[in-house]
């Protein structure tokens, strides 16, 4: 499966790199994201706002992310959903016209 999934500001991740979105305030998740910056594997999206999900990515990277966890969720479960029948994307977009 391939494309591209907003996770703020106009930020992209390739769906398939994507392993996980999760809360950050757990304990082991704020100790992977300092072993992360340690490494040079954070990736800060946030533009200066409130970190609400971390993307863990299949290279071993954490993506921050100033948006909701569940939001980006939907987004992959919808992204998903059109690339699974691209055909049926294509008829609604033209009965929308």
């Amino acid at each position: 499966m391939d494309g591209l999934i907003n996770v703020g500001f106009g930020n992209t991740v390739k769906i398939n790199r994507i392993l996980a979105v999760v809360n950050p305030g757990s304990s082991p998740i704020r100790k992977l994201k300092d072993e992360a910056r340690k490494d040079k594997k954070l990736i800060d999206v946030t533009e200066g706002r409130r970190t609400r999900a971390i993307v863990v990515l299949d290279t071993g990277h954490l993506v921050l992310s100033s948006v909701q966890p569940e939001t980006i969720n939907q987004r992959l479960a919808a992204l998903r959903e059109d690339l699974k029948d691209p055909v049926s994307n294509l008829e609604k977009m033209k009965d929308n016209e």
